[in-house]
């Protein structure tokens, strides 16, 4: 017997796929001059939600790895950019209390190296946090994580001379702009995608599958693991630099555990081990998180008369999230992906080619 298969040829996939992305671009150039500063601003920070998801779900959705530490990784990125970036007049208006250490007090350079540096510089706390953590499984390894992560944030409170301790650092350069949050929200898109269908990649959802099998299959388990750490704590601390340049003030309460929640919440949303859930879902809860601020203040319903609760806000969206979770646990996309024969199947996309696959 054989099965038809309704798909789109590669050509024309390319040139819808073309024409989509010139249109996103349009938009997010159209953003940029018409958006006013408030909706722009959470405009963009759907963007670095992007690149923190995916960061994230690269460790928990493609590797298997339950690791809650993202919080550390990006404290390092954002205070590594900020103190490489921020000029020696502004340090100094920072540091009152107590000055900062000498060899960082003249240095300033410009914001894509001290971006690339601040991913580096997690990446490589990721390694070094990574070689004993990554021995343990499932929920000791996320208690290890997140110990991780309390750790830094308590180290950055205390660096007084270095990180200006809990009064934390004002008035970095913006150099997060529309342009540049997109561009690396894109860049990490791409770089997903090429690295999930990739060798690389295939090692990855095998040692997510069946560790031991995978093992039995030739796969350095624990090389592999280590690598994708790394990669995720780079992607973590460049998402934590472009954070700290949006707001332009950073502090150790910033990053505290609901930050890596409010991560892990867009991932399992979205799906484990899809892109496409956690692109979708990082908008969607970016988004919605602002559009129910409003809850948080006065409120009058008719007969329910609030002078302001505090908190109400996330209430109701977790609430919304454990009705999404109930009736789809897998979360919007699963662990499947965007495609072109999707929209034909739906008859979106017209001019379908019929490919029989299959045999007798």
């Amino acid at each position: 017997m054989s099965a038809a298969v309704m798909t789109i040829d590669k050509k024309k996939k390319t040139i819808l796929t073309v024409c989509a992305s010139a249109l996103a671009l349009a938009f997010i150039a159209a953003a940029d001059v018409f958006f006013d500063n408030f909706t722009l601003r959470v405009f963009n920070l759907c963007a670095i939600y992007i690149v923190l998801a995916l960061s994230l779900n690269l460790l928990n959705g493609f590797t298997g790895i339950f690791s809650l530490g993202h919080a550390g990784f990006m404290a390092i990125g954002a205070y590594v950019s900020a103190l490489l970036t921020m000029g020696p007049a502004q340090k100094e208006m920072n540091f009152y209390l107590a000055p900062i250490i000498r060899p960082l007090a003249g240095v300033q350079i410009p914001f894509l190296p001290a971006l690339l540096l601040a991913g580096f510089a997690a990446a490589l706390f990721a390694f070094l946090i990574g070689l004993p953590v990554l021995r343990l499984h499932d929920d000791y390894l996320a208690i290890a994580s997140l110990g991780f992560a309390e750790i830094i944030r308590v180290v950055i409170t205390n660096l007084q001379r270095v990180t200006n301790g809990a009064l934390g650092l004002k008035g970095l350069p913006k150099y997060s702009t529309t342009y540049v949050v997109w561009g690396c929200a894109i860049l990490a898109i791409v770089f997903m995608v090429a690295l999930i269908n990739s060798a690389f990649g295939s090692s990855l959802k095998a040692i997510r599958d069946n560790e031991i099998a995978a093992e039995a299959m030739g796969i350095n388990v624990a090389k592999v693991k280590t690598i994708s750490f790394i990669m995720s704590g780079f992607m973590a601390g460049i998402g934590g630099a472009l954070l700290g340049h949006l707001m332009q003030t950073i502090d150790p309460r910033m990053f505290v555990f609901g930050l890596t929640y409010n991560i892990l919440l867009i991932v399992v949303l979205g799906g484990n081990g899809s892109i496409t859930g956690s692109v979708i879902a990082s908008i969607v809860v970016t988004v919605c998180m602002e559009m129910l601020r409003f809850l948080d203040g006065p409120l009058d319903f008719l007969f329910v008369k609030t002078n302001g609760l505090p908190g109400l806000r996330m209430v109701v969206f977790s609430l919304l999230l454990m009705i999404v979770v109930i009736y789809r646990q897998r979360g919007l996309m699963g662990t499947n992906e965007f495609s072109w024969d999707y929209f034909a199947k739906i008859g979106l996309v017209p001019k379908l080619k019929n490919r029989k696959t299959g045999g007798r």
